[in-house]
């Protein structure tokens, strides 16, 4: 198993926001982490990545890396894809790309080309400020950043939300990829179409406890589930 969070709990000021936290992730799998906006999804991937302090345990092949700071658990090979994008504007998307890199120059499973062939809109704006792209193909880049870290196991927050049904479909594509070359994906996602197609396993949050673990057919079929959890 490569990712196992145990009775995680994790604050914001006074406000308890995860409520014993627990889930896992294997080799290559891609497990969605779902429910309504508020319930902890977001914190839950901070709080394994370090950027909010965690109170439990986040093995990592064996290794309880909570409470590590950010920059060493990405060393230890784990990417993270924020809901809010945070390119930097004024460098080019090349330059952005090269960013994502451990080392400068030392490429991994993902080079240049790779995400260009996958992106073709990276491609033509390659030498172009990342301020100037549309919300969409920041996006984009802010995953393929991620990748060439070359990570693998990487968290990424809401991909989807705001995109066009193109660029969702784009988003699809990518991650069954990503899972293809053998990294491994917790992705907390609000369309549950999606989550569907392409997750092995799915978690449902609700009031930062898990409600729900199961497949995505086992989900389909849990109408109450999705009444109570899911459905707006």
């Amino acid at each position: 198993m490569t990712l196992h969070v145990a009775d995680l709990h994790a604050y914001y000021g006074k406000s308890h926001i995860l409520h014993g936290v627990t889930l896992h992730v294997g080799e290559g799998e891609i497990v969605s982490l779902l429910g309504r906006n508020g319930v902890g999804r977001s914190t839950t991937c901070k709080a394994i990545m370090g950027l909010v302090a965690p109170a439990g345990t986040v093995l990592w092949r064996g290794k309880n890396i909570a409470g590590l700071r950010p920059n060493l658990i990405a060393r230890q090979g784990i990417g993270y894809v924020p809901e809010d994008r945070q390119v930097f504007p004024m460098l080019t998307v090349r330059q952005n790309l090269a960013l994502g890199l451990k080392r400068a120059g030392q490429l991994g499973r993902w080079s240049f080309d790779d995400v260009f062939a996958l992106f073709p809109n990276l491609a033509a704006r390659q030498d172009n400020p990342a301020g100037v792209l549309s919300g969409g193909e920041q996006q984009m880049l802010t995953m393929c950043r991620t990748l060439m870290g070359d990570p693998d196991l990487i968290l990424i927050d809401e991909p989807t939300e705001g995109l066009a049904p193109r660029l969702v479909e784009q988003v699809g594509v990518l991650l069954a990829e990503i899972a293809r070359r053998g990294v491994s994906i917790l992705l907390v996602e609000q369309k549950l179409t999606i989550a569907l197609r392409i997750s092995q396993r799915l978690y449902v949050m609700g009031h930062g406890r898990i409600v729900f673990e199961g497949t995505p057919a086992e989900l389909e079929a849990g109408a109450a589930i999705r009444r109570e959890w899911l459905e707006v």
